[in-house]
């Protein structure tokens, strides 16, 4: 996917928002996550959050996807003070898109779920970086770095 153009896409986000990556004309980072108020995915947001004054001043945007609802990701977003916008796709049109639905082991069960990964988009659309199978120590910092060489 990587240097390919991004398909657009519009997903309802926080803030009674309607998010369009078309409409977004500055670099943004689409973090995927599992789950709202799990701790990989809370220690991966409040990662992005203290470093979302970073990412501003070089002219970045973040935003999350999971599957999660609206709701749950309002009280997510209120709980941690999250800067950025959380986008719901329930319908996971957007993880397919990106290819981050995957088949993973809960408690000796097979199930799909959301395969943590990052993805650069660059202000023309395109696809500058990805990360997948992301781990959450220090992935925000190597996001910002990344973001420094745009």
């Amino acid at each position: 996917m990587q240097d390919e153009q991004c398909p657009d896409f519009t997903l309802p986000a926080t803030s009674g928002q309607i998010f369009r990556l078309a409409t977004s004309r500055k670099p943004l980072v689409i973090y995927f996550y599992p789950k709202d108020n799990t701790p990989g995915c809370t220690n991966e947001g409040i990662a992005f959050r203290d470093l979302y004054p970073s990412f501003q001043a070089r002219g970045a945007e973040i935003v999350g996807i999971s599957r999660d609802s609206l709701k749950s990701h309002e009280n997510f977003k209120a709980k941690y003070s999250l800067p950025f916008e959380l986008l719901s796709d329930s319908e996971e049109t957007v993880c397919r898109i990106f290819d981050v639905i995957k088949t993973k082991n809960m408690y000796g069960k097979k199930v799909l779920g959301i395969e943590r990964s990052t993805f650069v988009i660059d202000a023309d659309g395109k696809v500058a970086a990805e990360w997948r199978g992301v781990k959450v120590t220090g992935h925000a910092e190597e996001v910002l770095a990344f973001i420094e060489t745009l």
